[in-house]
């Protein structure tokens, strides 16, 4: 029998799930909970995570392994010692201890800092966009925080409260309430700070104490040679940094000279870097592990093979139902990921040919309800060239995407964890949602084809060579301002997307 389970992309309800107060193991009988795990490769990720995390604050730091298959990537030595070293920064500089305070004080009192080897440096995180863009630049500004012995701080409002564990040592990665860096109307931009030293001929320049960076898409401003030694080198001398992005900016570190020997050690694949810094950050907080695996335990447990469908409509107005669901059904049986509808089920059949049938879940991520309606209709009660039954389930669909709303992020944190645990995954081109799923779950999505109207295409949808999100705005020129035209044949281990032919994206294969 196959089930197909139809996720609301931020829709899933704790009534649907079932979910009772006491539904899940409590920290008092689940037996993970009190198992040693200083020795156990699988629950501590090939060593991404180190064996001191171990309380009931975090459950599914501690179970994530059962509900997952083990990752054929592992963690280079090196990377796991980087995260190690991290971890006691974190835990020094972090906030409420006496060098945070310190430190913060003389950041605040400088209005240029010539260098402090005592001082703590920092990297303030602050979203933009939806969840899936604020993951993956999170894991970006994670990356560039460990490549410049940084310690980075989020801006989590209360849209985000609750959704996520605190991923590091003994200390908090939010940045206090009480912070004067909650905004940086009065920090000085790194594009300011880039002209300036132009103008002054690269004479000695005074620095400031903090700088503010923009590295969101937005087009025509957003090359800003951040990619440059010359840039690095001047930022990495300003102890407080305020970051904002809603880009996957990895690929631009990979394409800076400045960090070339840390990455190369650290990623020996280069296309796993958001695979093994996403799943060391991003561990559902207790709540919202309870929705995942009670849902799991009730629909996907079972399964022979699980397929995650994520459907997006980037124009809902001008793109029919119709031609989306088409290109989705074009994509899915053509590749002989769904199976073709013969007619209705024969009412003699047996429960014994029922329970020989395989059992198949596609996990369905939409707004919109309408697709896994469409769906249970052309299946319920259909027999089918494989043989196999197909139930659809649907939790619910909310119909437009909503911002700064905490229960709409984290019913799209579970979509995308549940997505992560397919066996196959079928995505739609340009989505962060989908990018934050593979790349958790080690998959190489099928990319649905974007169409915003009532159009066809052929193929529905392409396999994807890579892991690794897409990064969309990646540097348009070279650091002495001649333009980029290839970065194939410019930049080792990168290649242009499928889905959105300016973005660029790492590879392991350099002749992929």
């Amino acid at each position: 029998m196959i089930s197909i389970i139809i996720f609301g992309t931020f829709s899933i309800s704790l009534k649907s799930t079932g979910l009772k107060n006491d539904s899940m193991t409590s920290s008092t009988n689940d037996p993970t909970l009190h198992t040693p795990i200083h020795n156990d490769k699988e629950k501590l990720l090939d060593g991404l995570l180190a064996s001191e995390f171990y309380d009931a604050s975090c459950i599914s730091r501690l179970q994530s392994h059962l509900y997952r298959k083990v990752s054929p990537h592992k963690p280079s030595s090196y990377l796991i010692s980087k995260l190690r070293n991290y971890e006691e920064i974190h835990r020094r500089c972090g906030p409420n201890g006496k060098d945070y305070h310190k430190s913060m004080r003389k950041i605040l009192n400088s209005k240029n800092i010539k260098g402090d080897a005592s001082m703590c440096k920092y990297l303030i995180w602050t979203p933009a966009n939806g969840l899936g863009n604020q993951m993956v630049s999170m894991a970006a500004t994670f990356l560039y925080a460990i490549l410049t012995n940084r310690v980075m701080l989020v801006r989590f409002r209360r849209d985000k409260q609750g959704i996520f564990c605190e991923p590091f040592l003994s200390s908090t990665w939010l940045l206090p309430e009480k912070s004067p860096f909650w905004n940086e109307n009065h920090v000085e931009t790194y594009q300011s700070l880039i002209e300036k030293e132009k103008a002054n001929n690269n004479s000695k320049l005074d620095l400031p104490s903090s700088l503010f960076l923009n590295l969101q898409y937005r087009p025509n401003l957003h090359e800003k040679f951040f990619h440059c030694d010359d840039s690095q080198a001047l930022i990495i001398k300003v102890p407080l940094l305020i970051l904002q992005s809603d880009q996957y900016f990895v690929p631009s570190l990979f394409m800076t000279p400045f960090f070339n020997k840390e990455l190369e050690k650290m990623f020996v694949e280069k296309d796993t870097v958001f695979h093994h810094l996403g799943r060391y950050l991003f561990h559902p907080s207790n709540e919202a592990w309870r929705l995942i695996t009670n849902f799991y335990q009730a629909h996907l447990a079972k399964a022979d093979e699980k397929i995650g469908l994520q459907i997006r409509v980037f124009n809902p107005i001008s793109t029919p139902q119709e031609a989306i669901m088409n290109l989705v059904l074009n994509c899915t049986i053509h590749n002989k990921l769904l199976p073709k509808v013969l007619g209705m089920k024969n009412s003699m059949s047996t429960s014994s040919d029922k329970n020989k049938a395989i059992v198949k879940v596609v996990l369905v991520a939409s707004l919109y309800p309408e697709y896994g309606d469409n769906l249970k209709t052309m299946y319920t009660n259909k027999s089918t060239s494989s043989g196999e039954v197909i139930e659809v389930h649907q939790a619910s669909g909310e119909e437009q995407q909503k911002f700064n709303d905490n229960k709409h992020n984290m019913k799209a944190w579970v979509d995308m964890y549940l997505l992560s645990l397919s066996d196959v995954l079928v995505t739609t081109s340009l989505s962060t949602f989908g990018y934050v799923a593979q790349g958790l779950g080690n998959l190489r999505p099928w990319l649905l084809y974007k169409i915003i109207s009532n159009d066809t295409h052929f193929p529905a949808c392409e396999r994807e060579f890579s892991m690794e999100p897409c990064y969309h705005a990646p540097p348009k020129h070279y650091c002495s301002g001649k333009p980029i035209k290839d970065f194939a044949s410019s930049f080792i281990y990168m290649r242009k997307c499928k889905d959105y032919w300016f973005g660029v994206k790492l590879v392991s294969d350099i002749n992929s």
